[in-house]
């Protein structure tokens, strides 16, 4: 039986995060950097995302940067064989990058939904696809997928694209751990709820302080904790799954989103 040092420990593993500049994605990566793994953060935001490996770097840990548009299968090729170029595998891959832009059904267009469906589906797609294919040589590895709670239970109109790619992110993830699993590479998923992230704040730019606290004391009403989540909330999560402390799962989703779905 590994003891708790020894089932957490990520020395010698090499990691890619998506969407890992800041947020949610960084949350991760500081979590996986921390437990040892060397790791990857892949990001639209080049600068944002060089700062977050430098601050992970400076901590003595191993990390760089990576500049990745997810919806473009030649950045996703590259990305994957950066990882493997710079830190000599790839063990854990964390789809964590997505949008969404709010916009209701009747003023969404076709360009609106394919371009959330393109970052949030198609990539995860793309990435298990090829990194997979590595995987498979090395024995084995960890596919984290990002979902939320809106692949199990709308939150909010104006998000039926967002929603849409999520509950297919999760019908992926449950398919792909079936096949994958042979080839010992385990597949699951984190839900979160709400989670404090500059994306989430983006959402209320241009709202008056009394609209924002309405809505935030309505958001909150809907949470059994009364506060929303913290991305090292899921970094944790998703430092459990990456490990041998998830030894025996595939093809779950662990929901993260302080008892909002009870209600």
């Amino acid at each position: 039986m590994k003891s708790l040092q020894e089932l957490l420990n990520l020395k010698n593993k090499a990691a890619i995060v998506t969407g890992g500049a800041k947020g949610i994605g960084y949350g991760i990566a500081y979590r996986l950097a921390e437990a040892g793994a060397k790791v990857l953060v892949a990001d639209t935001d080049e600068q944002t995302a060089l700062k977050a490996a430098q601050e992970l770097a400076a901590k003595g840990w191993v990390a760089d940067a990576i500049k990745i548009d997810v919806s473009n299968e030649e950045d996703i090729k590259k990305m994957i064989a950066t990882c493997y170029e710079k830190f000599g595998s790839v063990d854990i891959l964390v789809n964590n990058a997505g949008i969404y832009p709010p916009e209701p059904v009747s003023q969404m267009t076709a360009e609106d939904f394919e371009r959330v469906m393109h970052v949030n589906l198609r990539s995860v797609f793309l990435t298990t696809k090829h990194v997979s294919e590595i995987m498979k040589q090395q024995g084995g590895g960890k596919i984290i997928n990002i979902t939320s709670i809106d692949a199990l239970h709308p939150s909010m109109v104006g998000l039926a694209h967002y929603d849409a790619s999520k509950h297919g992110v999760w019908g992926f993830t449950k398919n792909s751990a079936l096949e994958l699993a042979e080839s010992k590479i385990w597949v699951n998923a984190i839900a979160p709820g709400g989670i404090a992230t500059p994306g989430v704040a983006a959402m209320s730019q241009g709202a008056s302080s009394e609209q924002m606290e309405a809505s935030t004391k309505a958001f909150m009403d809907k949470i059994p904790m009364h506060r929303m989540g913290e991305p090292d909330e899921i970094g944790m999560v998703a430092l459990f799954l990456a490990s041998d402390m998830s030894s025996y799962m595939t093809g779950e989703q662990i929901v993260v989103d302080g008892g909002v779905l009870l209600r």
